[in-house]
């Protein structure tokens, strides 16, 4: 079973960036997509981002379209989340995952993903 290790969280005054690295123990995201999920204290782990294994299909949630991106020219063994304009709303826990299935779709659930990082921090104060 793959395994995935997040890292690049920390403290961030508002309007700062932070690079997020999700990295894989093989060559998984040469064979399935994956996502970045987040999850502040009392909500539900919510998607803010994924992107087929081809890089075909990119998803940005509404909330932070226009500030956070996955970038695609990046090893088969690693993929990233750009955070730009960061918010005090965009704190949580931040963790990547990849999905059950091999298919070329974004996967919008959780329950459709198998395997979890265990997740980095992200808090955005003054």
């Amino acid at each position: 079973q793959v395994q995935l290790i997040e890292s690049g969280g920390g403290l961030v005054q508002p309007g700062g960036s932070l690079r997020l690295s999700c990295a894989a123990s093989d060559r998984t995201f040469s064979l399935y997509g994956m996502g970045w999920f987040r999850q502040a204290p009392g909500t539900e782990r919510e998607l803010v981002a994924a992107i087929t294994w081809n890089f075909s299909l990119t998803y940005i949630a509404d909330s932070v379209k226009g500030r956070f991106t996955i970038p695609r020219d990046v090893a088969n063994n690693a993929r990233y989340l750009e955070m730009n304009s960061l918010k005090p709303e965009d704190t949580a826990v931040y963790y990547c995952a990849v999905p059950r299935q091999r298919e070329s779709r974004i996967f919008m659930r959780p329950d459709e993903y198998s395997n979890w990082g265990q997740g980095t921090q992200v808090t955005v104060s003054s």
